[in-house]
C-alpha cells in the first residue's frame, strides 16, 4: 500500500514511496512518470511493435543484433591476471636474482627464490578471482523464464531471449525479466528495495515503469520491454561493479617500498661495479670469466640483500591470521587488503534501510481524533486489513493489535482491496449486534476526502478538525513519517467518520545510535545513504545523531556527469554532508569516488543489488548481515551479526593488525638497509664478502617465517584512522637501518681486529669463514631484537610486552640458528664461545637502538604536531 503525506493533493508525495518520485538518471524510456495512452502508444511506435507483441522473425532479428537479455562484461583472460603478477619492480629484481643463480648453477638460491615468487603470485590471483565473482552473483537475480506475447499469441520463453518491443506478463511472486514500461492491468506492487534502497514495495500502474531484477509482490500487469541486458537500470548497477574498484592502500605502499630499496641496490651495484672496474684498471689487470662471476655473485647477494622477496607472503600470511581474528569478530574477510584499509577508514558511508533501521515498518504512537481512543484506531485499522496479507503496512497495523484483540467477534462480509487509483483498503463487517460496518484505511488525503474534508477549506476557528487533521499530516511530513488516515462508516459508505491517523516509521536498530557514537569516538564521519526522500533520513539521522545536513543526490550529481571525474564543487559538497537521499547506484558510487579523490579512505555498507557498485569501489566495502549474494560478493567484508556493532569491533582489530603490519615493515627495511650496506661497505673497504647468497636467503626464511606470528603481537591501537605515512615509514626506517649497520660493520671489525691479534687467535682460532659465521648469527639475532625494538614507540621495557605467540617463535627460530653455527649446517661451524660473543654484542646493541628510537620517534612526533596546527582537520 502506497501511503500519501503531502498536504497538497493527492497526486503531490514527499517522503512516501509513490513511484512518481523513482526515477533514476539517465532511464528516459524507464520513466515512471504517469503516461498518456497517446504517451503509451508513441513508445509502441518508437519500439517498432504493437500491443500484441512481435514476430518469431523479429524477435530472432533484434535479438543478433542487440544480444541476450544478460549482464555481458569484457574481463580480463585468467592467463593475462596471472601473468600480470609476474611484472613490476619487485618480481622483476625477483626474477634477476632467480636466472642469476640459474646460470651459476647456485640451486638453493634458485629453488628457494623462485618458490617465494610463485607463493607470492598465488596469492595474489587467488584474492583477484574472488573479487571477480560479484558480477556472477549479479546474474543470479535476473528472471529465469518469461510470459511473452510471440506471433500473436502467449508463450513461456528464457528470459535472457526477450528483446526490445517484446510484450510480457508480470505476475506476483515473479522476477520482472527487463525494464518495462506497464500498459496494461490494474495494480502491480513491486519491491525493489534491493535497486533502489527504498524501504517499502512501490505500487505501479498503467504508464510506469518496472525495473528488471525487481520482484512483484502483488498483483498483475502487462508490460512493454523498453531496456534489455546492459541497458536495463539492472545492468547498468553491473556495469558499475565491473567497472569498480580502487588499488589497495597496502599494494601502493609495498610498490613504494619496493622501489626504495631497488633504486637504492642498483645505486650500491653501480657503486659495487665501479670500485672492482677501479680495482682492475689501477692494476692493468684483465677481466677472465672467473673475475666476471666473483661480481655477478657479489651482485646476486646485492639483489638478494635487496628486494624484500618474502614481504608480500608475510604480510598476506599476516593479514590472513589477522582475518581469522576478525572472523571471531562476527566479520569474515572476503579481501585480505581490507583488513589495512579499514584501519584507515576515516568515513563510513552507510546504507539506511536494514543497516541503520530494521526494515520492519513499525507503528508509533496513534493519534486519534473525535471521541476514539488509540486502540480503537488500531483495531479498526485491522479490521480493514486482510488477515492473510503480506504487505508491510498491513502487517504492521496488525502486530500493533492490543492483547484483548477482538476481531475475532467481527464477521467478515467483503474486503475492497487496495488500488493506486482509489489508495485505500475497505473492509465490511458485520458486529455481534447484528451492524455492518465499513472500516477504510489509507492515504491520509484519500480518508479526509471520504470524510469530507477539504483540504485548504477557509475555517475561522485554527481548531477545527480539517485544520488539526492536515496539520498533524504535514507536520509528520516534515519529520519524515509515514502516516495512514482511519475511518468508519456506519450506514454502508454513505457518511465516514475520522478516526485518526496511524503514524509508522521504520525504526532505527537498536544498537544504531551507541554504535554511530562508537564510530565517531574512533575518528569516522559517519554519513548516511539512502534512496528514501531527504525527510525520512533526516528523522533517522536527528534519532541516530548524524547530523541532519543530509541532500538529495541529484542536487549534487547531475545526470551528465563523469563519474570517474567528480568536480571539486561536488566533492566538497559529499564531504560536508551528513547524509545523502533519494540515492540511486550511480549516486552511490559517485559519493565513493568523491571522498575518494578528496584523500579519503572510505568505507561503505550496505546489503542490496543497489550497493554493489559502491562496496567494491570503496577502499572497505562492508556487507551486513543478510545481504544479497552481489553485495556480499562485491564488499572486502561481510558481517554475519545483525546491526553496525560488529564493525566497530572490526575497526578496532583492523587498527590492532595495522600496527603489527607496521612494525613488520620497520623491521624489514631497516635489516635490508643494514644487510646491503653491509654487504657494499664490506667489500669496499676490506675486499671482503661478509655473506653468501645462501646465508642471505636462510637469514630472509629465519627472520620472516616466524615474524608471522606477529598477527598475535600485543600492540596500542590508535584512537583515530591510521594510514601508511611512508615519509615516516622510509625515514624511521632508515636510521633504524643505520643503527644496525653500525651494530653488523662494528662486529666486522671486532672480527678482522681478532683474527690480527695473537693472544685472542690463542683464545679461539678465527677464520674469514667464522667471521661470516658470525656475521650471519649476529643478523638472525639482532633482526629479531630489532623487531622487539621498532614493536612499541616507547622503550622495550614498559608493556605492551611482545606476545607469548611471537617471543616463543622468536626463541625457536634463535635455537635453530645457533645449532645451525654450532653443527655447521649450510654455514660454517663456529665454537660455542663466539657465540656467546655474539648473543652479548647483540644484547648490548639492543639497548643502544632503543635509546636511538625512543629519540628519533619524539623528534617525529614533535614535527608531526607542528604540522597538525598548520593544517586543517579533516571533516571532523
Amino acid at each position: 500500500m502506497e501511503l500519501i503525506m503531502s498536504p497538497s493533493s493527492v497526486e503531490e508525495v514527499s517522503p512516501s514511496l509513490s513511484s512518481e518520485k523513482i526515477k533514476p538518471k539517465n532511464t528516459d524510456s524507464n520513466s515512471n512518470a504517469t503516461l498518456n495512452s497517446v504517451d503509451i502508444q508513441s513508445k509502441i511506435s518508437e519500439l517498432h511493435t504493437s500491443s500484441k507483441g512481435l514476430t518469431s522473425i523479429e524477435a530472432q532479428h533484434r535479438l543478433a543484433k542487440d544480444g541476450p537479455n544478460a549482464i555481458q562484461a569484457h574481463e580480463e583472460s585468467r592467463w593475462k591476471k596471472l601473468l600480470g603478477y609476474f611484472w613490476g619492480p619487485i618480481p622483476w629484481m625477483i626474477e634477476i636474482a632467480a636466472v642469476i643463480s640459474f646460470l651459476r648453477a647456485d640451486w638453493p638460491d634458485f629453488f628457494v627464490i623462485s618458490g617465494l615468487l610463485l607463493y607470492n603470485a598465488a596469492i595474489g590471483f587467488w584474492q583477484d578471482n574472488k573479487a571477480a565473482n560479484a558480477l556472477a552473483a549479479l546474474k543470479k537475480g535476473l528472471a529465469l523464464k518469461a510470459s511473452v506475447c510471440r506471433d500473436g499469441a502467449w508463450t513461456s520463453i528464457a528470459a535472457t531471449d526477450l528483446v526490445t518491443g517484446d510484450i510480457v506478463t508480470v505476475a506476483a511472486g515473479e522476477i520482472v525479466p527487463a525494464d518495462l514500461l506497464l500498459i496494461d492491468g490494474k495494480y502491480l506492487s513491486v519491491d525493489q528495495a534491493a535497486l533502489t534502497g527504498e524501504s517499502l514495495p512501490v505500487s505501479k500502474k498503467i504508464g510506469d515503469g518496472a525495473y528488471s531484477g525487481s520482484i512483484a509482490r502483488q498483483g498483475s500487469m502487462i508490460g512493454l520491454v523498453t531496456a534489455t541486458g546492459n541497458n536495463t537500470f539492472f545492468g547498468r548497477t553491473a556495469k558499475l561493479v565491473a567497472s569498480a574498484g580502487s588499488k589497495s592502500h597496502a599494494e601502493q605502499a609495498v610498490l613504494r617500498i619496493g622501489d626504495f630499496l631497488i633504486i637504492l641496490a642498483a645505486a650500491l651495484a653501480v657503486v659495487l661495479v665501479g670500485a672492482q672496474l677501479w680495482r682492475d684498471l689501477a692494476h692493468n689487470a684483465i677481466w677472465h670469466w672467473s673475475e666476471a662471476g666473483a661480481i655477478a655473485q657479489f651482485v646476486l647477494v646485492l639483489l638478494v640483500a635487496s628486494v624484500p622477496v618474502a614481504m608480500p607472503a608475510v604480510m598476506s600470511v599476516t593479514m590472513a591470521l589477522g582475518a581469522l581474528a576478525l572472523s571471531r569478530q562476527k566479520a569474515i574477510v572476503s579481501r585480505l587488503s581490507a583488513i589495512e584499509e579499514l584501519a584507515g577508514v576515516d568515513v563510513l558511508c552507510s546504507d539506511k534501510t536494514g543497516t541503520l533501521t530494521q526494515n520492519k515498518l513499525t507503528l508509533q504512537a496513534p493519534i486519534p481524533f473525535g471521541t476514539a481512543k488509540a486502540d480503537d484506531l488500531v483495531i479498526a485499522a485491522a479490521l480493514a486489513t486482510q488477515a492473510e496479507s503480506t504487505d508491510a503496512i498491513d502487517l504492521a497495523v496488525l502486530k500493533a493489535l492490543p492483547e484483548n484483540n477482538p476481531l475475532g467477534t467481527y464477521k467478515l462480509l467483503d474486503f475492497i482491496p487496495f488500488d493506486p487509483v482509489n489508495k485505500k483498503t475497505v473492509g465490511i463487517v458485520q458486529d455481534t449486534a447484528g451492524h455492518n460496518l465499513r472500516y477504510a484505511k489509507g492515504a491520509p488525503q484519500v480518508i479526509a476526502k471520504l470524510c469530507g474534508l477539504v483540504e485548504g477549506a477557509v475555517d475561522s476557528n485554527d481548531s477545527s478538525p480539517t485544520t488539526e487533521y492536515f496539520g498533524k499530516v504535514s507536520e509528520l511530513a516534515s519529520h519524515g513519517t509515514r502516516s495512514l488516515g482511519v475511518a468508519v462508516s456506519q450506514d454502508d459508505g454513505k457518511t465516514w467518520v475520522l478516526l485518526g491517523l496511524l503514524p509508522m516509521l521504520d525504526p532505527p536498530r537498536p544498537d544504531a545510535a551507541a554504535t554511530i557514537a562508537q564510530a565517531k569516538k574512533l575518528g569516522l564521519s559517519v554519513k548516511m545513504v539512502t534512496g528514501d526522500d531527504v525527510a525520512i533520513g533526516s528523522e533517522i539521522a536527528h534519532q541516530l545523531g548524524l547530523g541532519e545536513h543530509l541532500l538529495k543526490a541529484s542536487d549534487i550529481f547531475s545526470p551528465d556527469m563523469n563519474p570517474n571525474k567528480i568536480p571539486v564543487d561536488a566533492a566538497r559538497a559529499v564531504e560536508v554532508a551528513d547524509g545523502f537521499g533519494r540515492v540511486f547506484p550511480e549516486h552511490k558510487f559517485e559519493i565513493v569516488k568523491a571522498l575518494q579523490e578528496l584523500g579519503h579512505i572510505v568505507a561503505m555498507t550496505g546489503d542490496g543489488v543497489n550497493d554493489a557498485p559502491a562496496l567494491k569501489q570503496a577502499d572497505c566495502g562492508v556487507a551486513v548481515s543478510g545481504a544479497t549474494d552481489a553485495a556480499r560478493s562485491a564488499a572486502a567484508l561481510v558481517l554475519t551479526a545483525p546491526g553496525l556493532s560488529t564493525i566497530v569491533n572490526a575497526i578496532v582489530e583492523a587498527r590492532a593488525i595495522f600496527e603489527r603490519i607496521t612494525s613488520y615493515i620497520y623491521y624489514r627495511i631497516a635489516m635490508t638497509i643494514d644487510i646491503m650496506f653491509l654487504v657494499v661497505a664490506s667489500y669496499l673497504v676490506f675486499g671482503f664478502q661478509p655473506l653468501t647468497a645462501i646465508m642471505i636467503v636462510v637469514l630472509a626464511l629465519l627472520d620472516d617465517i616466524p615474524i608471522m606470528t606477529i598477527a598475535y603481537d600485543n600492540v596500542v591501537t590508535s584512537p583515530q584512522p591510521v594510514r601508511w605515512d611512508m615519509h615516516r615509514i622510509i625515514s624511521f626506517s632508515s636510521i633504524m637501518g643505520i643503527a644496525s649497520l653500525a651494530e653488523s660493520f662494528g662486529l666486522l671489525l671486532l672480527g678482522i681486529a681478532w683474527m690480527h691479534t695473537p693472544w685472542l687467535m690463542g683464545i679461539v682460532s678465527l677464520t674469514a669463514a667464522h667471521l661470516q659465521t658470525m656475521i650471519f648469527l649476529q643478523l638472525a639475532a639482532g633482526g629479531h631484537l630489532l623487531l622487539f625494538v621498532v614493536r612499541t614507540r616507547h622503550t622495550i621495557f614498559k608493556p605492551p610486552y611482545p606476545s607469548r605467540p611471537l617471543f616463543l617463535a622468536v626463541v625457536g627460530t634463535q635455537i635453530v640458528a645457533v645449532l645451525l653455527c654450532v653443527f655447521g649446517v649450510l654455514v660454517p661451524a663456529l665454537p660455542w664461545i663466539m657465540i656467546g660473543v655474539v648473543w652479548a654484542y647483540a644484547l648490548v646493541w639492543m639497548v643502544i637502538i632503543d635509546g636511538i628510537k625512543i629519540f628519533t620517534n619524539s623528534q617525529m612526533m614533535r614535527r608531526e604536531k607542528n604540522s597538525q596546527k598548520l593544517s586543517h582537520p579533516i571533516n571532523q
